[in-house]
């Protein structure tokens, strides 16, 4: 071994020790700093952990029970009974106030804005639309899409037509992706912007030529030609 190998090893040797040292001296310095960190930590863990375990866990299950009455009067159509309640189960909206921060609370502001665009109640209706968070690629296009009703509904087109292409990038599905492709080019159609509502009646043709809103993608095409040409 040459010298400078011999004399470069105890060079090393001094300059671990020396961070070792150095740590060690940092660790006696701070010691009751490092406690209390430490410590710290642990009471968030554990307190989160106990707050989970027998506070949130039941919480979302006397949600969930709740929320089942309101689901039913949901699927049947029955909107307000579904939003308000029928004096013996809780509505959507007392699930909201009562159990915020569970996941039942959230997907009742999915169900709450669906019922108020029904029921014709817009602002209500996107005012909860958009507290809800989708979590999924099965229900995001349809949040989405309802926000786009709402706004179509009260005819800010602009503002729909974003919700539209949203909903149908949301997820690259046959059922809501020509769908909501198909609203947002008759929103397209409704700002004027007739070669925009083309270029989407045309994409339907082409990637979901099995599905409805192809079977009037011709027609629709010829009927925006003529009124581009005026």
């Amino acid at each position: 071994m040459s010298k400078k190998k011999k004399d470069a090893q105890p060079d090393q040797f001094e300059s671990i020790e020396s961070a070792l040292s150095r740590s060690e001296q940092f660790i006696e310095n701070n010691q009751k700093i490092l406690t209390t960190v430490v410590l710290a930590i642990v009471i968030i863990v554990g307190g989160y952990l106990l707050f989970r375990s027998y506070y949130l866990k039941p919480m979302e299950r006397e949600a969930k029970n709740q929320m089942f009455r309101a689901e039913q009067y949901f699927r049947q159509d029955s909107f307000n009974l579904a939003v308000n309640g029928d004096g013996n189960y809780l509505g959507l909206i007392d699930i909201i106030d009562e159990y915020k921060i569970t996941k039942s609370a959230n997907l009742a502001h999915f169900y709450a804005g669906v019922s108020y665009l029904h029921l014709g109640q817009y602002d209500k209706s996107i005012e909860h639309l958009k507290e809800f968070d989708a979590d999924d690629k099965i229900i995001e296009p349809k949040k989405y899409g309802s926000l786009g009703n709402a706004y179509m509904e009260k005819n800010d087109v602009e503002k729909a037509l974003d919700y539209y292409i949203k909903a149908y990038k949301a997820d690259d599905n046959q059922y809501t992706r020509p769908y909501f492709m198909d609203k947002a080019a008759f929103a397209y159609e409704e700002l004027g912007e007739y070669e925009n509502a083309i270029e989407l009646y045309e994409k339907i043709k082409r990637e979901f030529p099995n599905s409805n809103q192809s079977q009037d993608a011709d027609k629709n095409i010829a009927r925006l030609q003529v009124l581009a040409k005026k």
